[in-house]
């Protein structure tokens, strides 16, 4: 019976998730497996991934071929780092505490790249929501001038309007004088 490490896809459409598992590799994507080693969620930022590391280990170890996208995860835990060095220490390369140091120090490094990384989305996150608060303000500052020159010229139009009728107003006044001063007309 040939094992393979692969994922079985679970969730609803568009946001997929997956159960990490050791399967016969006769069986179907979603059916019968050996064991479940863990869950692998694409949809959060940075992913999450929750293995089972012993068994993992053992699974790789026993000679478990693995998905591309398993191997592509389980790299990045460090489960073939490990078998790497496990294998060095057989070989008698070096201890295995020098094994372990190596595993640690990587480990550490890892942990401080995921850091950075969260923290360059929290303030990618941060700069991005001040930005929008930005340009809702900026949308909203227009918007208020808009309405306040709306407003303006109409008080302004009917200024205007009254100011004409005062000017009409005075020269019918003008003209009606002189009108009577004229002398009637014999006709």
């Amino acid at each position: 019976m040939a094992t393979r490490i692969r994922l079985q896809r679970h969730g609803k459409k568009g946001k997929a998730f997956f159960h990490v598992v050791a399967a016969d590799s006769r069986a179907k994507r979603d059916g019968k497996f050996i064991e479940k080693l863990g869950v692998y969620n694409p949809n959060t930022n940075p992913a999450t991934i929750d293995l089972n590391f012993e068994r993992t280990l053992h699974w790789v170890q026993v000679g478990a071929e693995m998905s591309d996208t398993a191997r592509a995860i389980l790299s990045y835990k460090g489960i073939l780092f490990k078998n790497h060095l496990l294998k060095g220490v057989a070989k008698g390369a070096f201890t295995l505490e020098q094994a372990e140091e190596k595993f640690n120090a990587w480990l550490d490094q890892k942990a401080g790249i995921i850091t950075k990384k969260v923290e360059g989305l929290e303030k990618a996150s941060a700069t991005d929501k001040a930005a929008r608060l930005k340009a809702e303000a900026d949308v909203n500052e227009a918007r208020a001038k808009a309405i306040e020159e709306k407003n303006t010229p109409a008080v302004e139009e009917e200024a205007s309007e009254e100011v004409e009728g005062e000017v009409a107003a005075e020269e019918a006044t003008e003209e009606t004088p002189a009108a009577e001063g004229e002398e009637p007309t014999a006709e």
